[in-house]
């Protein structure tokens, strides 16, 4: 059974024993008003985490630097903004790790180590140099520069 398919059987069914067993506990009108608040409060910090990633992209483009970071916590955030308007603990639970900067920064970090690992560093396997040194020139290779100094077969003589 595909991995994607066992989570959406599972979650949905864990999300609806904890809202039983929570609403059993403080009841059913304070378990929706608690699921309400969490869907506020995650898009009021979404908005806000949005915007700051939107800023800190917008500063990389300007200063002609790729904004990777940005992107992969932009997505994140995606992520988080939907899980948190799901109903539920477990995703809200989930939702507020994407959305809540250190948290998220972590998640970033490990799915770039992830990424690395799956699929090797962004440059090859010798990094961004090259096997050859810094300039990525060719050991074997001397540079220079000539002048031809016979022009008579461009002549046709």
């Amino acid at each position: 059974m595909p991995f994607a398919l066992i989570l959406f059987i599972t979650i949905p069914l864990g999300e609806i024993f904890l809202l039983i067993e929570i609403g059993q506990v403080i009841g059913a009108l304070t378990t929706i008003a608690l699921c309400l608040l969490t869907a506020g409060l995650g898009a009021a910090l979404l908005r806000q985490q949005g915007l700051r990633t939107l800023a800190r992209a917008r500063e990389n483009l300007d200063r002609s630097r790729l904004p990777a970071i940005e992107l992969l916590e932009g997505v994140a955030l995606l992520i988080g903004g939907v899980l948190l308007l799901t109903p539920g603990f477990v995703t809200d639970t989930f939702g507020f790790i994407c959305l809540l900067p250190p948290s998220r920064h972590w998640l970033v970090r490990l799915v770039l180590a992830r990424l690395a690992i799956r699929f090797g560093p962004p440059h090859g396997p010798d990094g961004p140099h090259g096997p050859d040194g810094p300039d990525g020139a060719d050991p074997q290779v001397i540079e220079g520069e000539y002048q031809r100094r016979d022009d008579s077969h461009r002549h046709g003589d």
